[in-house]
């Protein structure tokens, strides 16, 4: 993009844009536009109404062009806001609220995200259809709504489907087989936005048909309740859920009157282990990429490793059986064998299964503090760092090598001390290539 033209669109220059126009007609016509931000995007961005009129007013079709992070001019505007310049987006074009940025999100789903009320409501009288786009994890704005606690537009797009009859809407599904109107919410613990649901679902389609939908899982909102307990508000949920008539699955199975308590609970869980669900929530709660962040899996990694550098450097300096407390030179056959003090007793006895034991052992070490370091790169005090794991490098094997018998074991335990850091990496990377290829050669004798 042109230097004059980015600065003009940055500051929202509308002198400088004609002054431009009038030297380069072609100015923005210039081929280079469309492979990064268009001055539309920059000053949609910036919150440039008058600027945004003047480039539509020449170039109207830079309203429906997403730039190379996957968002358009009017992602721009809902995410921020910006309600006169959605108008004027609007105006060329009322589709171009459907857009579908990166993961397939809409203007209303950036909007409702944030609580962009007015924004919403726009959007709304506009393209009311906009209401049924779903993300790539099959989130509706709804969805979105209640998930990061926005609950002025909450009430907004509850009020717009009673007011429509979409309750439809309301039995949409995210990846999760999870119903909008109740066990997201259970799961967040929002107890006024599970009122506000059940309230909605008493005047059109009937709470009870709502408050006991089953998801995926086999689960009931009253299930969700009581097998994932939050810190807050669930004494207040479960009660808007009893009054509402709700039940658990295995009593909708059994009897459409039964009722139960808290005092099942324990049973609950037993049943719950025991059924063909299993699977299903053994699925719940692995890490998948889109819904769970990067900054959760980095730290679980983290902890992970930590527990791992711990338990391999505790058992390595204090091996199984313990070490000799005495020096013995002599030795009683298979009885008492020779040993100095602070030896391993099981080296003593067997130097292939304390061998075995060191060098499993000090793979585990080895690949933790690998993990360590990877996880923390770029983290303040990176030399600190690096200074404590070679320390600690060197203290375990001290000990490993101190407390190795007087035999060929000692030899190649000072072997493994020096070569294994510096090539835990490339075995790593070879012990991938080899599992690639193993999946690979399979793969192909199945397809065969």
């Amino acid at each position: 993009m042109d230097t004059r033209l980015l600065e003009a669109s940055q500051t929202g220059n509308t002198m400088v844009l004609h002054q431009l126009l009038v030297e380069k007609p072609l100015i923005l016509h210039t081929p280079a536009l469309t492979s990064s931000d268009n001055p539309l995007h920059v000053a949609s961005m910036a919150g440039h109404t008058d600027f945004v009129k003047e480039i539509l007013r020449h170039k109207p079709e830079f309203a429906k062009q997403v730039n190379e992070d996957g968002f358009s001019p009017i992602h721009m505007a809902s995410a921020n806001g910006y309600l006169e310049i959605l108008r004027e987006l609007l105006r060329v074009d009322r589709r171009v609220c459907r857009i579908e940025g990166r993961n397939k999100w809409t203007p209303l789903h950036f909007a409702a995200s944030r609580g962009r009320s007015d924004i919403i409501k726009e959007i709304l009288v506009a393209c009311p259809e906009s209401l049924e786009d779903v993300t790539v994890q099959k989130e509706s704005a709804l969805h979105l709504a209640i998930r990061y606690s926005q609950f002025e537009a909450i009430d907004i797009m509850l009020r717009w489907i009673r007011e429509k009859k979409r309750d439809d809407i309301l039995n949409m599904r995210d990846e999760f087989d999870r119903y909008v109107e109740l066990t997201q919410t259970i799961e967040e613990s929002f107890s006024q936005v599970v009122e506000w649901l059940i309230g909605f679902g008493n005047t059109t389609t009937g709470g009870t048909l709502i408050v006991n939908a089953v998801n995926k899982s086999g689960l009931t909102a009253l299930d969700l309740l009581l097998i994932f307990p939050s810190e807050a508000g669930d004494r207040e949920i479960d009660e808007l859920l009893r009054n509402a008539g709700a039940k658990r699955e295995n009593d909708i199975l059994r009897s459409p009157s039964s009722t139960f308590g808290y005092d099942t609970y324990q049973q609950n869980v037993e049943d719950r282990c025991e059924s063909e669900s299993e699977d299903d929530l053994l699925e719940y709660f692995k890490f998948k990429k889109g819904r769970d962040s990067p900054s959760d899996a980095r730290n679980t990694l983290l902890v992970m490793a930590v527990l791992m550098a711990t338990a391999t450097f505790q058992v390595g300096i204090n091996p199984p059986s313990g070490v000799w407390q005495d020096t013995n030179l002599t030795g009683n056959g298979t009885t008492t064998p020779k040993h100095l003090a602070g030896a391993s007793v099981m080296g003593s006895f067997s130097s292939i299964s304390y061998l075995l034991f060191v060098v499993f052992n000090s793979l585990g070490l080895s690949v933790s503090l690998y993990m360590l370091t990877i996880l923390t790169d770029n983290l303040p005090m990176q030399l600190e760092f690096r200074f404590c794991v070679v320390a600690l490098y060197f203290t375990y094997y001290t000990g490993l090598t101190s407390m190795a018998p007087q035999d060929a074991t000692k030899t190649v335990i000072i072997v493994l001390s020096a070569v294994l850091p510096p090539t835990i990496h490339p075995l790593i990377k070879l012990i991938k290539l080899i599992i690639k290829k193993v999946k690979k050669v399979v793969s192909e004798l199945t397809n065969c």
